[in-house]
């Protein structure tokens, strides 16, 4: 049976973590198509990407999720029946991926230097104002021959790629650690204690018709479930609700 997937966090770090994952992809799939149409989500999911590693310690973050990985698979090393090729495969990205990020002088810090991409940074923060008309430099960017155009944006995207799969690693690891289980609750709320929990993950059949609004902390999360209106936007569904819960930590 088909599912959607929903994710909520339930710390900032996690949050920091989805959004990047997010932007990183809706980056990736803009070189897919013509630049010369996509540019708008492609330059806009990059500046949210440095933006965020800018004002976060995304760094120091996966440096010390990528510890407790090292730990964890020497602790199941130890495990009998363990898959030790998989895990000697996943140990020696962890250290490669970690001593990458502890690096002097990260790739990333080149985008200060870069003026073309400064230049339209500015002009993209405002509403607006990343029409071509506004950019000439961009238009003359966009004009030139496309394999040169998608091989730029590949450049940028490599000085990301530390963070990128660094990022792909951890996520992997959290969302693998704990499996769905099915719930049932009896008027479309449920609630319980988010002690210990970073991140939830819902699955729902695709055919039902509703959807979840998730609030909470790392003490406690609630679970809503809303279905579409014509003339409010959406209301609480009461009925009987089936789903699967990931609970991860």
């Amino acid at each position: 049976m088909t599912a959607i997937l929903y994710e909520h966090p339930l710390n900032e770090r996690i949050r920091n973590y989805l959004k990047l994952e997010q932007l990183f992809f809706q980056a990736s799939d803009c070189l897919q198509y013509n630049m010369a149409t996509s540019y708008s989500v492609f330059f806009n999911a990059l500046f949210a990407i440095l933006d965020t590693v800018d004002r976060n310690d995304i760094r120091g973050d996966l440096i010390k999720d990528l510890e407790k990985i090292e730990q964890n698979l020497v602790v199941w090393s130890k495990i009998p029946d363990i898959n030790s090729a998989a895990l000697e495969d996943n140990l020696k990205k962890t250290l490669a991926l970690s001593s990458q990020l502890k690096g002097p002088n990260p790739k990333w810090l080149q985008f200060k230097d870069d003026k073309f991409l400064v230049a339209l940074k500015q002009r993209f923060a405002i509403q607006g104002g990343s029409s071509r008309f506004d950019l000439p430099q961009l238009q003359f960017w966009l004009s030139q021959p496309s394999v040169k155009v998608e091989a730029q944006c590949r450049h940028w995207l490599s000085l990301l790629a530390q963070i990128s799969a660094a990022l792909s690693l951890v996520l992997k690891f959290v969302r693998q650690r704990t499996q769905f289980k099915e719930v049932t609750t009896d008027s479309g709320f449920y609630q319980d204690n988010g002690e210990g929990l970073i991140l939830l993950r819902i699955k729902i059949a695709e055919h039902l018709p509703f959807y979840p609004i998730i609030s909470g902390n790392r003490f406690r999360y609630s679970i809503r479930f809303m279905t579409p209106c014509n003339e409010s936007g959406r209301k609480y569904s009461k009925q009987t609700t089936h789903f699967q819960l990931a609970r991860c930590k």
